[in-house]
């Protein structure tokens, strides 16, 4: 071929090339070029692959979690659980409060042994062990839902407040999280429960609320601050939307993830920090309304013994703790867009 003379036929050798490129593209768009052969993917209107089509975060994570074992046993174990909870006074054999076996308490032998109609036996006072641990589920799911849930609220507000104006309000916030964060979590947990003249349920469902704040507000203030510079918020502020429209509609949804799945993983924490306070004594004083905690708290004296009092109830909160970490964890890598598996 020769090299064509002068710019005029340049030019139209240029056009030519130009209109031929823009054929051919065309006839991709519709499906009509070479990626329609057995070797390349169909393609649809304006390009795009067929069979290939965008999903949501959500969807895309939730994929990962149907193939993930450690999802489905976290999940089995948490369903069990609450499900426990929530039906422990129907399916509880007897009263849990009730001293059934009171009679066979002896000097020599003070706690019941296991027998037909109590297969774990019963307890310093003769109540059905069985019993008390099915009850004591909706016990300890209480104190870690209210906790949690009560750290979430106060985590939300001030990570917020902190995330969504920054300068001083920021900085005043931070210090305070960060003077909260230096005091390990029992320790303060601990010390707000003490404080109050009678320790109850709600005493130990507000110190570990309390502790739990600066956790979800660090979180949340971090997410903030990344979505003050995404492209949607700029636009909403050049389009003059205000300040408070743009946190509650744009800022807060797209930054509440993170917090969510973090909630998740709190549970687990929470429900270890309100069996610790109950052992110390810190928590509910009636026995009468079962608790785990409370319960490892009344089996000390007779660990050496009769270790198997201890044994139930501790078990029962490692296994509910590992469920919700399981969990927590799975949804947390499912969730992040970096992690493809």
């Amino acid at each position: 071929m020769g090299i064509p003379n002068g710019p005029r036929t340049w030019a139209e050798s240029k056009k030519k090339r130009i209109d031929t490129l823009a054929a051919s593209a065309g006839r991709s768009g519709r499906g009509e070029g070479a990626g329609d052969g057995p070797g390349g993917p169909a393609t649809g209107e304006a390009g795009a692959l067929k069979g290939a089509e965008g999903v949501s975060l959500l969807a895309a994570a939730w994929r990962r979690l149907r193939r993930n074992a450690v999802f489905l046993i976290g999940a089995a174990i948490v369903l069990v659980f609450v499900a426990l909870a929530i039906i422990a006074p129907w399916i509880a054999p007897h009263d849990p409060a009730g001293r059934i076996l009171v009679d066979q308490i002896r000097p020599s032998n003070p706690i019941p042994q296991p027998q037909p109609g109590f297969p774990l036996g019963g307890d310093s006072s003769g109540r059905d062990l069985l019993s008390r641990l099915l009850v004591g589920a909706r016990q300890t799911l209480f104190v870690g839902v209210m906790a949690t849930l009560g750290g979430l609220s106060g985590g939300v507000l001030l990570g917020t407040l902190a995330g969504a104006f920054g300068g001083p309000i920021d900085s005043l916030i931070m210090r305070i999280v960060d003077v909260m964060l230096s005091i390990p979590a029992l320790l303060m947990a601990f010390t707000i429960a003490a404080m109050f003249a009678k320790p109850t349920q709600w005493t130990v469902i507000m110190a570990i609320a309390i502790v739990q704040v600066p956790i979800f507000a660090r979180l949340l203030r971090g997410s903030m601050l990344a979505q003050r510079r995404s492209d949607h918020v700029l636009a909403a502020r050049a389009l003059g939307v205000k300040q408070a429209p743009i946190v509650i509609r744009h800022m807060l949804p797209n930054s509440f993830g993170p917090v969510i799945v973090q909630a998740t993983l709190v549970i687990a924490g929470a429900i270890i920090d309100a069996a610790a306070l109950s052992f110390l004594g810190l928590g509910n004083p009636d026995d009468r309304s079962p608790e785990w905690g409370q319960m490892l708290g009344k089996a000390q004296e007779f660990f050496n013994t009769f270790p198997h009092l201890a044994m139930w109830p501790a078990a029962c909160i490692i296994v509910v703790a590992l469920g919700f970490t399981l969990m927590g964890e799975s949804l947390r890598e499912a969730l992040d867009p970096k992690s493809q598996r």
